[in-house]
């Protein structure tokens, strides 16, 4: 099997770096010609994964003709709004019935469309097979060897398997769950919650509120999940609630950071100009504010986030309205 990787950044570095070491013929493909040739001269990604040294028959190219070459799988971990254009761009270099493999979270904000509706649309005619990869997994983890369990979801029960097999070994464990539209939205709407996690640390409120947070956006999750074709037992398990703890509590999460600058008064604009890295809940959040509202679904978390990101409401306030809606049954 070769598996060719779209995207150099933490999670693309790391996941590539773990097939080359699972004796996978793995090429990364690296947008900077600048951070190529560092990678080529120190054995590492300095810019998204310092301390890292990666393994020496990982292959690596800034071209992506040649990163596909021969590849039997498509592994893609560019950022969600880019996703489509980079497709577009690939389109003559898929075999046909191409495997297409997603790691990038998010919705697209013009579209409205999942990666899968992305992959779908602009792939009909080669019939590619899909398959998402999510759950909760930091990069900086993975790439140290911290024993970590995520989940591929993949309607193929058979190249589930094979996939499986791929990117399994000692400190990464991945389950299968045909389930794929559920394992792309948790991941996903995981991302919103988070930003809501983060502010609400950023105000300075305690456990309660986070774990309110987190189990009301669960539900928020389940309910666009069912409205969307998923399986409310998968958001029960990694691609949801496994995810959804992890990025709202840890301090390695993007979105996380970014709300609790937003909780202790930095603007948006400020917050993201200083990222390396994309936060993709900033841009989700505008997706699934309005995918809720075009399939009747009440997101009250997403709405809240949307109206603190875009309108420029206080959080303080935003908070306090959240809190006195009206009452209801759980």
């Amino acid at each position: 099997m070769k598996i060719a990787v779209i995207g150099g950044g933490s999670w693309g570095t790391t996941l590539a770096d773990l097939l080359a070491g699972n004796s996978i013929h793995a090429s990364l493909w690296i947008r900077e010609e600048e951070l190529l040739a560092e990678i080529k001269e120190k054995g590492e990604n300095s810019w998204y994964l310092p301390g890292v040294k990666l393994h020496p028959n990982l292959a690596l190219s800034s071209d992506l003709a040649e990163t596909a070459s021969g590849a039997d799988v498509f592994l893609f971990v560019v950022p969600c709004q880019f996703y489509r254009a980079v497709l577009r761009q690939m389109r003559p270099m898929f075999p046909k019935n191409p495997v297409i493999v997603c790691a990038n979270k998010g919705i697209e904000v013009e579209n409205l469309k999942t990666v899968s509706q992305v992959t779908g649309e602009e792939l009909s005619d080669l019939a590619p097979s899909f398959a998402m990869l999510s759950g909760p997994s930091f990069a900086y983890e993975v790439s140290r060897r911290m024993p970590t369990a995520i989940v591929l979801g993949c309607a193929d029960q058979e190249l589930g398997k094979k996939l499986q097999a791929a990117f399994s070994n000692e400190y990464f464990r991945v389950y299968t769950n045909t389930d794929f539209r559920g394992v792309e939205l948790g991941g996903a709407v995981k991302n919103v919650i988070a930003i809501a996690a983060g502010m609400s640390d950023g105000l300075g409120f305690g456990h309660n509120s986070r774990a309110a947070l987190i189990t009301r956006g669960l539900a928020e999750m389940s309910r666009l999940g069912q409205a969307m074709g998923a399986r409310i037992d998968t958001f029960m398990g990694l691609a949801g609630m496994g995810d959804l703890v992890l990025t709202c509590t840890g301090d390695l999460s993007r979105n996380r950071q970014v709300g609790m600058k937003l909780g202790r008064g930095e603007k948006l604009d400020h917050i993201v100009g200083e990222m390396k890295m994309v936060a993709e809940g900033v841009k989700t959040t505008q997706a699934l504010h309005a995918l809720g509202r075009k399939l009747d679904v009440d997101l009250p978390i997403t709405d809240t986030v949307h109206a603190i990101l875009y309108q420029d409401k206080d959080p303080k306030i935003a908070v306090r309205e959240l809190m006195t809606r009206e009452l209801k049954s759980e």
